[in-house]
C-alpha cells in the first residue's frame, strides 16, 4: 500500500489490528511515500512487472491528481476517473485522513480523544484564537492535529482506535477490503 505519509501508514495498521488481520503475515507493506509528488518514483521502483507485486494507496483530495497523472505515465491507464483509480486499488480521502476520521467519529467522540489525550485545555485555546473562530469544529480540530509535531502521528491511531468499525471512512474501509 503506498500511502501520502506515516499518519496514513499508522491509521491503516490499527485498522488492520482493530479487524484482526496481520499486514505483515499476509505479505502486506504500508509505505509512507513522503508526499503524493512522490508516487510516479514510487510506481517504477514496486511496479514492475518483475517484482509481481500488488499496488494500492490511499491519498489526500487536494492530491489525486498526483496520483492520477502517476498511475498514468506507470501505463495504468489514461483519463483515469476516480472510480477507475479504485478499481486499480487507490483511494481518495475526502479531505485527508484526519477529515475522514473526524467525520466518522463526529466532534463530541474526537474532543473525548483528544481530552483522554490531556489536550482539550490546548485544543480550547487553539480555538479562541482569532483565525480559528470562523472555522468549524471539525475544521479546528483537523487544524489543531497539524499544529505539533508527532500530533497527527499520534492522533490517527488514537482515532481509529476509537472508531465504530461499522462507521469506517470509506477510503480506508475500500483499500483494506481491496487487499
Amino acid at each position: 500500500m503506498l500511502v501520502e505519509g506515516m499518519s496514513d501508514e499508522f491509521a491503516l495498521e490499527a485498522l488492520a489490528e482493530r479487524r484482526g488481520r496481520d499486514l505483515r503475515a499476509e505479505g502486506i507493506s504500508v509505505v509512507p511515500i513522503g508526499g503524493a509528488k512522490n508516487i510516479g518514483r514510487f510506481l517504477d521502483l514496486f511496479g514492475s512487472q518483475e517484482r509481481d507485486v500488488r499496488l494500492a494507496g490511499l491519498c489526500d483530495a487536494a492530491e489525486e491528481d498526483d496520483f492520477r497523472r502517476g498511475l498514468s505515465r506507470a501505463g495504468l491507464g489514461s483519463d483515469l476517473t476516480r472510480a477507475d483509480m479504485e478499481s486499480l486499488g487507490f483511494f481518495v480521502c475526502v479531505a485527508d485522513l484526519e477529515d475522514e476520521l473526524i467525520r466518522a467519529l463526529g466532534t463530541p467522540s474526537v474532543e473525548e480523544v483528544v481530552d483522554a489525550q490531556g489536550e482539550l485545555g490546548s485544543f480550547r485555546t487553539f480555538q479562541k484564537q482569532p483565525f480559528q473562530q470562523a472555522r468549524t469544529d471539525a475544521q479546528q480540530l483537523r487544524r489543531f492535529m497539524g499544529t505539533r509535531a508527532g500530533r497527527k502521528l499520534r492522533y490517527a491511531r488514537l482515532l481509529v482506535e476509537a472508531l465504530d468499525l461499522d462507521s469506517v471512512p470509506r477510503p480506508l474501509d475500500r483499500l483494506l477490503a481491496h487487499l
